[in-house]
């Protein structure tokens, strides 16, 4: 990771205005997740297809992550930040519609603007932070995305019942809208370091994916995170399904619960930014979060439609301490092993695997679900990959310290 070039003040700035985008960007993303029963009855579709749904985003995701790094190099990261929240605002009202292929268009376009966000916050951030702070600030950063989730479990369920499911992914698509508006003035100051002649290269679209396939620690963190954002999706997109179909809550009380799962998200990620930097180091704090993360995913598919509401509420938040609490520590992990200017591409060349983890967990735990009649089940059997990832990483965390 690069020395940070201005002052602690500008640090706090540039986090302030990453952490706003994320969060607009994550709460497009997860909109549709928090009224998936109201959006598929209005559809005529079994909500069991909101995995392909959340698959589809992720294409667009996936696609953007790997164009990242050199937009961001010729337009400047907040420009592609905006760029982002105009697209993501485009699939929402693609979203709205009944029909079948518009709606499949647009959670293409909401994932198109969702991919280049991470990366070119991390250029922006890796730039302006102090290596001895990198875990903390980008795990606050981070928070924005349980923020963006805690925000469309709080109003796009009651919107919903309101007028429809229209009306939520309507509402958020005005938002994103005015972020993108308000990010405008930030750019003279933060895409200073763009260049125009900058080429944009169609092999380009490979060179984040070949650094991160030739380097150890890369590509073990690519992968770990490629089962860990699948974890977080499978809690995001299908807990309010969950809550609502098989243990009979209504629709709002079902989205408090993915509120109450981000808000776990939030202080989980900013306590495993501190406690990695200060006390385990990023291998073994992603060590205890994968454990944490196994045990709350069989417990909750564990859970019965007699179990107290504290309870439930309760599994959500620690669910969401460990599910949604890593990105933080992992993306730091990846600026500080990207080689020196290299931080956008690295974390795009690493996203770019993350993304395909919740192009495809989310999916085959729907189908999963789907064949064994239930959710709880498909929820029990995503804790096995999380534990193999634990092993993977302990056994790095060992090799590190015999080296």
């Amino acid at each position: 990771m690069q020395a940070a070039q201005t002052s602690s003040g500008d640090t706090w700035r540039v986090l302030t205005v990453t952490l706003a985008i994320q969060a607009m960007v994550s709460m497009a993303m997860l909109t549709v997740p928090a009224v998936a029963p109201a959006f598929a009855a209005r559809l005529g579709v079994s909500v069991s297809l909101l995995g392909v749904y959340v698959a589809i985003a992720y294409v667009g995701a996936m696609s953007a992550s790997l164009m990242s790094g050199q937009m961001v190099q010729r337009y400047g990261a907040i420009r592609v930040s905006q760029v982002g929240l105009l697209i993501c605002a485009v699939g929402l009202v693609l979203v709205m519609s009944p029909a079948l292929p518009a709606v499949v268009l647009g959670a293409f376009l909401i994932g198109l603007g969702y991919g280049p966000i991470t990366p070119a916050s991390s250029h922006l951030l890796a730039r302006n932070t102090p290596a001895h702070r990198a875990g903390l600030v980008f795990s606050i950063k981070q928070t924005g995305v349980p923020v963006g989730g805690m925000l469309a479990g709080l109003v796009a369920p009651p919107l919903a019942s309101y007028g429809g499911p229209a009306l939520a992914i309507a509402a958020v698509a005005v938002v994103c809208l005015l972020c993108a508006g308000l990010g405008q003035p930030l750019r003279k100051d933060h895409d200073q370091d763009r260049d125009p002649r900058a080429p944009l290269r169609a092999g380009g679209v490979l060179r984040p994916l070949r650094l991160v396939l030739s380097h150890n620690g890369l590509r073990r963190l690519a992968a770990t995170s490629f089962v860990f954002s699948g974890v977080q999706l499978c809690l995001a997109g299908y807990l309010v399904t969950y809550l609502h179909n098989e243990l009979q809550y209504s629709l709002i009380l079902a989205g408090i619960a993915l509120s109450v799962a981000q808000v776990g998200g939030v202080v989980g990620r900013i306590v495993w930014g501190y406690i990695a930097d200060r006390f385990l180091g990023s291998t073994r704090t992603l060590v205890v979060l994968s454990l944490i993360m196994a045990a709350s995913t069989v417990a909750m598919g564990l859970l019965s439609d007699h179990a107290p509401l504290f309870l439930v509420m309760a599994l959500a938040a620690v669910f969401g301490v460990s599910a949604t609490g890593w990105n933080g520590v992992y993306l730091a992990s990846v600026a500080r092993l990207a080689p020196p200017g290299m931080a956008g591409v690295a974390t795009g060349g690493t996203l770019s695997v993350t993304f395909l983890g919740t192009l495809l967990l989310p999916a085959l735990f729907g189908l999963l679900s789907e064949a064994a009649g239930s959710f709880a089940a498909g929820y029990v059997l995503t804790a096995a990959p999380v534990l193999v990832c634990s092993v993977v990483l302990w056994r790095a965390w060992v090799t590190e310290k015999q080296g």
